[in-house]
């Protein structure tokens, strides 16, 4: 049974949840925001300003824009102060997630989100053999209905939100690894969780990975 789990899923379609679901079907430690306040207390950033930075490097352009901006020593920082000599903000909370990342993929684990698969399958600390890759996605009408319930919003609105998550998530992914977000080849397995429902797909990933 493989020991290092990560999910990495599209907006709407109950990831997050199933990735939990999974951890306790396992018996494995579950990570998602978690993460950040474990990179927070690494780095001295603020966990507010972490999500934030995560968040907002959707696009080359925005990215760009940081290289040039005077975010180093900002208001986000509430420990340690970063010089101008040193890597962006952007990349250092990249940076510093990766090694939380490593460090908590030493014991049985779920990790959500954050590039997770990336990093372990680039690692020369990870044995790839413990690791197993999930992507979920959803059919779009289940996620534009998960999106008008979470957010009390139109469809309309929900159908923008689905779509700039999304767009975020995969460009996020994009500029900090070699990969596609998303592509068939860098997982182990790729799940529409509309079909099965999120108890049923949480199983059916458990006694899969159960046997991986």
């Amino acid at each position: 049974m493989r020991k290092i789990i990560t999910i990495s899923r599209e907006y709407g379609s109950g990831g997050r949840v199933i990735g939990k679901m999974i951890a306790e079907n396992l018996g494995f430690d579950f990570y998602d925001k978690n993460i950040i306040d474990l990179a927070a207390k690494e780095s001295g950033l603020s966990p507010d300003f972490i999500e934030k930075t995560e968040q907002n490097i959707s696009s080359v352009w925005l990215y760009n824009l940081l290289l040039g901006t005077n975010y180093a020593g900002g208001a986000g920082v509430t420990g340690q102060h970063f010089s101008s000599n040193t890597l962006p903000l952007a990349d250092q909370v990249f940076n510093v997630e990766r090694k939380v990342i490593l460090s908590i993929a030493k014991s049985p684990c779920v990790i959500v989100g954050r590039c997770a698969d990336y990093i372990l399958r680039t690692s020369e600390e990870i044995d790839r053999k413990e690791l197993f890759n999930v992507f979920i996605y959803a059919d779009k009408e289940a996620k534009v209905k998960a999106a008008m319930e979470r957010h009390g919003c139109t469809e309309k609105e929900a159908q923008k939100i689905v779509h700039t998550i999304d767009k975020c998530r995969a460009n996020h992914y994009g500029t900090f690894t070699e990969d596609i977000w998303g592509d068939r080849k860098i997982y182990d397995i790729l799940v529409n969780s509309t079909t099965l429902g999120i108890e049923e797909t949480a199983y059916m990933l458990t006694e899969f990975i159960k046997k991986a």
